[in-house]
């Protein structure tokens, strides 16, 4: 039989700072503190997805835009 787990062991972390429990007021963060410092990241671009710049993505050689498109 397996060991009861404690209400307090299942609590999530805040998705920012890893530390303190999340706060139903700022889910999936602790504080309005760490919920800023994730929309100043989304808003300076510091997350990303890695790749070729978008411009030069879509310089697909062979393939020529008509005047229908």
């Amino acid at each position: 039989m397996s060991k009861p787990v404690s209400p307090k062991s299942t609590q999530p972390k805040c998705a920012q700072c890893r530390k303190n429990p999340v706060s139903a007021q700022y889910r999936p963060f602790c504080s309005k503190r760490c919920a800023d410092v994730d929309l100043n990241k989304w808003l300076s671009e510091g997350y990303a997805i890695p790749g070729a710049p978008a411009d030069l993505a879509d310089d697909v050689p062979g393939q020529e835009m008509s005047e229908d498109d």
